[in-house]
């Protein structure tokens, strides 16, 4: 193992996922959550399902048989200054939440590196784009103003590319995972916060999971990149399947979404890392869309950003709109991403009259 690190992860649902492959290599986490959330945590463990090759059924991870320990704490229980690195795993709306708001300054004024597994990115990490004009895309974010303490040089975007959800039957210390791919993470402007992630993917690479037929590899790892577009790979996914599960009928599922019209989802897929091109990336640091369609064949249910918007959330990550407001900026529409994004604006329009 690397340097035994101290890992401060806020949200303990989809962050329970990283936070788990990082004690499994021997770190020590705390997950900030909810104080019932909190109080199973501790008592009980997480508990990840998450399919492994050649396998049947799911593995079931516990942290209580990790190497390193995890713990969950509130807001107010946790100085981020003591911590080597911090994993930004909430929605973006709930960083202007009481208590999770003042912890998030808190983090940004510590300097500590900062690590967002969020599907919508930083806007201090927007910042790192060259040429991006930040101002146009505040309104985009919930709050803009909670993340203007940060410097760009402190922040980082892992694509959450992995799928977990929670089951409804379970607790709500279980995390069960759909589709195990990787964290792809751009490094740090400090060559030696981006030696710390390099030395946390490779012992997460190292990790060998006990069963009775022996040893096996796990898979969902940490894939650190030079590049600060590859995370960016995300959106074309993004915008083809998740929020194109809004529809003026109800959602469907990310399936549906992409498979319906395949023909128009490639177009769509294309268009945005037409974007992606046009603010820096090279192909390479994105992600075919037939590799795409064919993962989006296992995504059975709507996306969490559907589902939230039609049980009556009244904010939900809008890379959609990120997407397009950014390709306006190099002259670039689509009608679809378009359609998309009105539809969306209406929903939340409509929720936010009824409270």
């Amino acid at each position: 193992m690397s340097v035994k690190r101290k890992i401060l992860i806020l949200g303990a649902s989809y962050g329970s996922l990283l936070g788990m492959k990082l004690v499994l290599a021997g770190h020590d986490v705390t997950l900030v959550c909810l104080p019932a959330e909190s109080e199973l945590i501790n008592f009980e463990g997480a508990r990840v399902r998450i399919p492994v090759k050649g396998r049947e059924g799911l593995v079931e991870l516990d942290s209580r048989n990790a190497s390193g320990r995890l713990r969950a704490a509130g807001t107010a229980e946790v100085d981020p200054a003591k911590f080597d690195l911090v994993g930004l795993a909430m929605q973006e709306p709930q960083y202007r939440s009481p208590g999770v708001r003042e912890l998030l300054d808190r983090v940004a004024r510590s300097r500590v590196p900062a690590m967002s597994i969020m599907n919508m990115p930083p806007l201090p990490y927007i910042a790192r784009l060259p040429g991006v004009d930040v101002a146009t895309i505040r309104d985009c974010y919930a709050d803009p103003s909670v993340w203007d303490s940060f410097d760009p040089a402190t922040i980082t975007l892992a694509s959450p590319d992995p799928q977990a959800f929670r089951p409804p039957e379970e607790q709500v210390n279980v995390l069960q995972v759909s589709l195990p791919t990787n964290f792809k993470v751009a490094r740090f402007a400090s060559d030696e916060a981006t030696a710390m992630l390099r030395g946390l993917e490779a012992d997460i690479d190292a990790i060998r999971f006990p069963t009775a037929e022996g040893a096996v590899e796990l898979p969902v790892k940490l894939r650190v990149h030079d590049s600060v577009f590859v995370p960016l790979a995300k959106w074309a996914m993004l915008l083809t399947g998740n929020y194109r599960c809004v529809t003026p009928d109800g959602p469907r599922a990310i399936r549906d979404a992409v498979h319906a019209d395949l023909a128009q989802s490639a177009d769509v897929y294309e268009w945005v890392c037409q974007v992606c091109e046009a603010l820096g990336a090279a192909r390479q640091d994105l992600v075919p869309f037939e590799k795409y369609a064919n993962a989006a064949k296992g995504l059975a249910k709507p996306s969490s950003a559907a589902r939230a918007l039609y049980a009556g959330a009244p904010a939900i990550e809008r890379v959609d709109m990120l997407v397009q407001r950014l390709a306006a900026q190099k002259g670039m529409h689509h009608p679809v991403v378009d359609e998309t994004v009105a539809l969306v604006n209406a929903k939340l329009a409509e929720t936010r009259a009824a409270a």
